[in-house]
């Protein structure tokens, strides 16, 4: 009996010490398991990468980026047969453990064990919700994992209510595609948001979290199908739908969207893709893939549509003129800025993005020709010159001091016109008497205009400026123009209107950046001889806009750049056509050829409808002797000249100067202009 009581007793502490020690051992188990364990006290602390989204003016969503394609959504937001679907098939049990379903756990054990594989798995929606969002570094599976998935299952539910939980893990879970939530999947998988699903669309999507990929409705569609008749009966033998619901979804067609890589590309590809840039560069790829942003831009998607449809008609016109070979095609590009608000509202910077995403509108940097000339003209305008100044179109050397030799250049057409006002020198782009000018006004003071502006790449130091050697991009020179346009004012070009987080707070508001550039009388001034250059000179193609336009074309050497920069009161547009590899477009495609009608049959499309209005004329302009002139450059005549013989003389040629035809220049006594002794300087 005593050894009988000896024994109990020792048996008795035995258990004890035993139990004393696996509870310690628990304990320090629990303990090291929960070091480093993340913490998530309230739903403050939830903040998963979701996607930044771009709209266009009128809100359209035109681009998305992500690393993960999540979109919140709230609960209440959710169909209630949405919740019930994932439950019934995740779940069942959901409403009533404590995070971890031992109860679950046990069927899905020996379910396994009858089936001889892994048929069943024992995770709770909770634990779910623990796997990817808080165990993101921890990979492998292991005991200490799974110790630690039950703990943290636990602390969520002492934390967090079910309607929380289920909020985490619908917004959470891979549905596949790379959709990550319920409303990504939504949109994935059928183009609309989650609160529009009906009952087979959303049993079909509470198939794909036991294998998204295996269960994908564009790789497996029978599959698919087998995983949705599960839930369904699962939802049926729960109690949350009836046979005939049940019926009705299992013969409801499924109508999946197109499965779509990068679906902004087919919209305003260049356009976003120049506004991803931008943000990634000033906020970060963090905030950009991950930050949820709300990008408002400036972009019109309907002008943008148009603009891609006048480029490719427009090169389409170009090959079968000259009928290049299947790998030789020509690119374009264009450029349309609002007046005043600087509102970039088209972008398109090459025929087509998937084959180059190489945005020339922007990123190229190519020879301007004669569309550079309104700069040295509007320069000029400053300096004391008028439309109604006389300059020599005559055969001339010039000194080329960087060179250090002699320079000839000449017209397009090889021919002289002798004298000539600005005004026609500029409508019909005559090449000797801008290099004149600008010889004149100097070349320093030149570039120094320019910079004004808004053109900001490198010019060349040298004559030969006045012709448009120096590469720009179209943005730029389109900038420039604009100038003009508004009287004078240089409003930067803006891409975004504001952007604002993920709860809607705004972060950034992009507002017009003005700075007065030339006066308005300059800037009216040179819309004046813009006018011209449309009605009577190599801008006549764009007369049938059938409203009042400014414009200039440019062409570079061999025709291989070809350019047209044109506003009127309500949109500035420039385009660009050329090769990547720099080579000829073609006999004759000048500017006037290859560009205007691209920017025609745009303009005609965006002008339509709207009212013919004409450009302003500020104050410090008058009109006198049939022109435009600043308030004080007006010329003043002899009392005894008629208006019909008024003409303008020329300083006495110089030998650079001398027209080919050698006879001597005799000027009548009644040409002379008194009054006006920028006139004599200037002209040449």
């Amino acid at each position: 009996m005593r050894n009988f009581l000896k024994i109990v007793r020792w048996t008795f502490y035995a258990i004890v010490f035993i139990s004393a020690a696996g509870g310690v051992t628990g304990m320090l188990l629990y303990l090291h398991a929960s070091e480093e364990l993340p913490r998530l006290s309230s739903l403050n602390d939830y903040c998963p990468p979701v996607v930044t989204t771009v709209y266009s003016d009128n809100n359209r969503k035109i681009a998305e980026f992500y690393r993960e394609h999540r979109i919140l959504i709230s609960l209440p937001q959710m169909p209630k047969m949405l919740i019930d679907a994932f439950v019934a098939a995740e779940d069942s049990r959901f409403f009533t453990h404590r995070g971890v379903d031992y109860i679950g756990i046990l069927r899905a054990f020996f379910k396994n064990i009858e089936a001889g594989s892994i048929v069943q798995g024992g995770s709770t929606i909770t634990q779910q919700v623990v796997k990817p969002f808080l165990l993101i570094h921890e990979k492998k599976k292991s005991y200490k994992r799974k110790l630690k998935e039950a703990i943290l299952a636990y602390r969520i539910e002492k934390n967090f209510t079910k309607e929380e939980i289920l909020y985490l893990y619908l917004n959470e879970i891979y549905l596949g595609s790379g959709a990550y939530g319920v409303e990504a999947a939504a949109l994935t998988y059928f183009g609309k948001s989650a609160k529009e699903l009906n009952l087979a669309e959303c049993t079909m999507l509470a198939g794909l979290p036991k294998a998204p990929s295996g269960y994908s409705p564009y790789r497996n569609p029978e599959k698919t199908k087998e995983r949705q008749r599960y839930v369904l009966r699962r939802m049926f033998e729960k109690g949350y739908i009836s046979e005939k619901q049940m019926t009705e979804a299992l013969d409801t067609e499924l109508k999946l969207r197109t499965k779509r890589k990068n679906w902004y590309l087919e919209n305003v590809p260049y356009f976003t893709e120049h506004v991803r840039q931008y943000v990634e560069e000033k906020y970060g790829k963090d905030a950009l893939y991950e930050g949820g942003l709300q990008i408002y831009t400036t972009v019109d998607t309907d002008m943008q549509k148009t603009a891609r449809a006048a480029i490719l008609k427009g090169l389409e016109s170009i090959s079968i003129r000259h009928k290049y070979q299947k790998r030789v095609r020509p690119q374009a590009a264009l450029v349309c800025i609002e007046p005043g608000t600087g509102y970039v509202r088209a972008l398109v910077g090459g025929r087509r993005f998937r084959e180059s995403s190489f945005n020339r509108a922007t990123q190229a940097r190519r020879q301007p020709g004669s569309s550079f000339k309104p700069v040295i003209y509007a320069a000029a305008l400053d300096k004391g010159y008028t439309p109604a100044t006389i300059l020599m179109d005559s055969d001339a050397t010039f000194w080329d001091k960087n060179a250090k030799k002699h320079w000839r250049p000449h017209n397009y057409d090889r021919k002289y016109y002798g004298r000539l006002s600005l005004r026609k020198a500029l409508a019909k782009s005559r090449n000797i008497p801008a290099v004149k000018v600008l010889r004149d006004i100097g070349i320093k003071y030149t570039i120094n205009y320019a910079r004004k502006l808004g053109i900001t790449s490198d010019l060349i130091n040298g004559l030969s400026l006045a012709l448009g050697p120096s590469g720009v991009s179209l943005l730029e020179l389109t900038t420039a123009y604009s100038v003009f346009a508004n009287l004078g004012d240089l409003v930067h070009p803006i891409f975004i209107k504001k952007i604002t987080d993920r709860y809607g707070n705004d972060i950034s508001e992009m507002k017009a950046e003005t700075q007065r550039a030339v006066d308005r009388g300059t800037a009216y001034v040179m819309t004046s001889l813009l006018e011209g250059v449309v009605q009577n000179g190599t801008g006549r193609a764009v007369r049938a806009l059938g409203c009042p336009v400014a414009g200039k074309t440019g062409t570079s050497n061999d025709m291989r750049d070809a350019w047209f920069l044109g506003y009127t009161p309500d949109y500035i547009t420039g385009t660009w056509v050329g090769f990547d590899k720099e080579r000829s477009l073609g006999k004759k495609e000048t500017g006037s050829r290859a560009a205007s009608p691209i920017w025609l049959d745009f303009m005609k499309k965006v002008q339509k409808g709207k009212p013919v209005r004409k450009f302003e004329v500020p104050n410090d302009v008058v009109f006198a002797h049939s022109e435009y002139f600043k308030k004080g450059t007006v010329p003043i005549y002899r009392s005894d000249e008629t208006e019909s013989s008024k003409q303008y003389e020329p300083p006495p040629a110089t030998v650079a100067d001398k027209p080919r035809r050698k006879r001597r220049y005799k000027p009548r006594r009644r040409d002379t202009i008194v009054g006006m002794d920028q006139f004599f300087k200037s002209t040449m």
